[in-house]
């Protein structure tokens, strides 16, 4: 790996803080705004189906990881299952409440 060039003797160039990007703008990022997109329109006995094979190759668990990361940030509890053709994700059930007192 050589060195920047910029006469410091750093090994990578530096940049103000302002110019860095925040957030994560991953791959999966508009996969999973279709997703939550799709999931606000159903009702709470519904799953939204997405194919494997509309993935163009990547693995469904970084989709699920990315998925994963947003709906935590969005404090939106899902659930996901899957098989052979389809991951399917839906709105978790919220807790039962079980009526015990302290």
């Amino acid at each position: 790996m050589g060195r920047s060039g910029n006469g410091n003797g750093a090994h990578y160039e530096s940049v103000n803080r302002s110019d860095v990007p925040q957030g994560r703008k991953g791959k999966h990022r508009k996969a999973v705004a279709d997703i939550l997109a799709d999931l606000s329109r159903l009702n709470a006995r519904q799953a939204v189906k997405i194919p494997l094979s509309s993935l163009n190759g990547d693995k469904m668990q970084n989709l699920r990881s990315a998925l994963n990361r947003v709906t935590r940030e969005k404090n939106i509890p899902v659930e996901t299952s899957s098989d052979e053709k389809y991951l399917y994700v839906w709105r978790a059930d919220p807790p039962k409440d079980t009526g015990a007192t302290g």
